[in-house]
């Protein structure tokens, strides 16, 4: 699997576009032979909703531990990545393919800094994390190694927290409102967490970022207390 490295990130928000819109509620699921389970990673096309502080009216999760919540209200994926994914296994995926709501053009996660404030609509977000992904996805899609794969690259898209409610439709536009200062990539948040458990430094880079979620938060502190008790 090969990864796309040696490019400088270009930020230029002006051409982003949203490929696809989609919410969706938990329901049950077939996988594997006969097996089944609850989950709202089947997102529904839709034109128009409203966003909420806890996330898109008609939009739900069912494991709320792992996913959900303030920080985690809306999820947002590259829509290049499909190219590389339709090609990479040689099968096109389906549209919200990874459960995401949105799926934009031009917002990669190296593009893209933790805490960067995006509007979107009448909607204002701030980018929280990257998004973790779990055997979900592969059950869905029956394509068992997307999961590695999305670890290994660091090509997970990325969870936003809400700061101004409003409706967002399938054609708004989304544009920069502010630049997070410490310029922390989600590509390089992600690298790290799933990477990089002793990466002192660059823990502490990522925990600069004050607007970090805070599950992220506190799994990134306990591994460097530990790292640092052991010095």
């Amino acid at each position: 699997m090969t990864k796309r490295r040696g490019r400088k990130p270009v930020r230029n928000f002006d051409d982003v576009e949203i490929k696809y819109f989609a919410v969706g509620l938990p329901e049950k699921m077939e996988y594997g032979k006969g097996k089944e389970m609850e989950t709202a990673i089947r997102k529904k096309e839709v034109q128009e909703v409203f966003l909420s502080k806890e996330g898109f009216k008609g939009d739900g999760v069912a494991d709320t531990k792992n996913h959900g919540g303030p920080d985690r209200a809306v999820c947002i994926y590259p829509y290049e990545h499909y190219a590389f994914w339709n090609d990479y296994f040689s099968k096109a995926l389906p549209p919200a393919a990874f459960g995401e709501n949105l799926t934009v053009t031009n917002m990669l996660e190296e593009q893209v800094y933790i805490g960067d404030i995006f509007r979107i609509g009448e909607a204002v977000v701030q980018v929280t994390q990257g998004r973790v992904p779990c055997n979900t996805i592969d059950r869905r899609l029956d394509m068992t190694p997307l999961l590695k794969g999305m670890v290994k690259t660091g090509f997970s898209g990325y969870l936003c927290r809400v700061l101004e409610e409003g409706t967002i439709r399938s054609d708004s536009k989304i544009s920069l409102v502010k630049e997070h200062p410490e310029q922390v990539s989600v590509l390089f948040a992600n690298h790290l967490y799933f990477h990089q458990p002793k990466n002192k430094e660059g823990l502490e880079k990522v925990l600069r970022v004050e607007e970090l979620a805070e599950k992220w938060r506190k799994a990134l502190t306990e591994r460097l207390m530990k790292l640092s008790a052991n010095n």
